[in-house]
């Protein structure tokens, strides 16, 4: 069985400055586009699509340096991200200054190949840090990108082979800040590695205004990140069949004194990671509202009166319940929300009882 894989490899620097030059002709078609689409609206009340949008755009590839494809893509693109965001004109794209864009450049199936041991692209080859041997894909849709360090990177869609692991686990997993996530069997994966230890020379970058080692520092810590994980979503979904999450908003946290550890943790990204994951080996992945989860006791249901409520309870690690069972919060918590992932409490956690 096929599914399809985004592979991302990085481009070595010699190769900056053409990308950078194709990636500000995107950035024109995308204004113009942009401009259109508002006047079509204005004037005439019609919202273009991308197939009204390709006829304007006819033959600019060429003038501008850019793959037929590239074009097309940046209209569909547009039309797409307009329809997201319900608005009749967007940002423009950026070229220089402080705040500029970073660069971005679409392709279609079929504009970008593997020859004689490079990426090839409108004419142009690239040499890549190839960790995945790519000649042994055929490539997909995909986009040229650029991070905010200056490093570009080919990011394409290829087909892979599905594998299914054999595990059958059931684990119900509750998002925290003192772990980034404990799941019902015990297993976590610690807070706070991503940064801690860089915190110093990230100060120090900081107040001397180096610019450029603020950014490599804060790229250093997101792949650290992105890395843990990676790891930790692998190793569930190659033992599981069955995955619970609890729903847990980083919204709800950011305007607190936690918001640091909020965004260091990476919950959205840690959901991402398995939905994707579980969906591409066949197992099943499912949000559940965490609602009471940490003050309801996993063997009795019973809210005890020595159970940790609210912000004031946060510093409660270890409790027991009035049913006599001694709990690890978090791993009560997951315990929790792998039952109601399971709908064995059909309505939901009890409330009444204990208050």
């Amino acid at each position: 069985m096929k599914r399809t894989k985004t592979l991302k490899v990085r481009i070595k620097d010699r190769h900056r400055p053409l990308l950078q030059q194709m990636a500000w002709s995107v950035n024109q078609v995308w204004n113009y586009v942009n401009e259109l689409s508002q006047r079509s609206i204005r004037e005439r009340g019609v919202f273009l699509s991308a197939y009204d949008i390709q006829p304007y755009t006819n033959g600019a590839g060429k003038d501008l340096g850019l793959h037929s494809h590239t074009v097309q893509e940046v209209g569909r693109e547009y039309v797409t991200r307009r329809q997201q965001f319900k608005k009749t004109r967007l940002q423009w794209r950026k070229s220089g200054g402080v705040r500029r864009s970073l660069g971005w450049i679409p392709f279609k199936s079929g504009a970008v190949t593997w020859k004689q041991g490079q990426v090839y692209h409108n004419g142009h080859y690239f040499k890549v840090w190839d960790s995945y041997g790519l000649a042994q894909y055929r490539f997909r849709a995909g986009s040229f990108s650029e991070d905010a360090r200056g490093r570009w990177y080919l990011n394409v869609v290829v087909e892979v082979e599905a594998e299914i692991p054999a595990g059958q686990d059931a684990i119900g997993i509750d998002l925290g800040l003192k772990d980034t996530a404990t799941c019902s069997d015990g297993t976590k994966l610690e807070a706070g590695r991503f940064y801690r230890d860089l915190e110093p020379a990230l100060a120090h970058a900081q107040r001397a205004r180096k610019k450029h080692r603020v950014k490599a520092i804060h790229a250093k810590i997101a792949n650290r990140r992105k890395d843990a994980l990676h790891k930790f979503s692998r190793q569930l979904v190659n033992r599981c069949g069955v995955i619970i999450v609890g729903d847990v908003k980083s919204r709800s946290f950011t305007r607190t004194n936690s918001a640091k550890s909020v965004y260091d943790a990476g919950w959205a990204q840690l959901k991402q990671f398995l939905s994707y994951k579980s969906a591409g080996a066949g197992i099943m992945f499912h949000a559940v509202n965490e609602a009471y989860t940490t003050q309801a006791c996993s063997c009795c249901g019973a809210i005890s009166a020595n159970s940790p409520k609210g912000r004031a309870g946060l510093g409660i690690r270890v409790w027991t319940c009035e049913c006599g069972a001694t709990h690890d919060r978090d791993v009560n918590a997951a315990r929790n929300i792998l039952a109601l992932g399971h709908e064995r409490l059909a309505g939901g956690i009890t409330v009444s009882s204990g208050r």
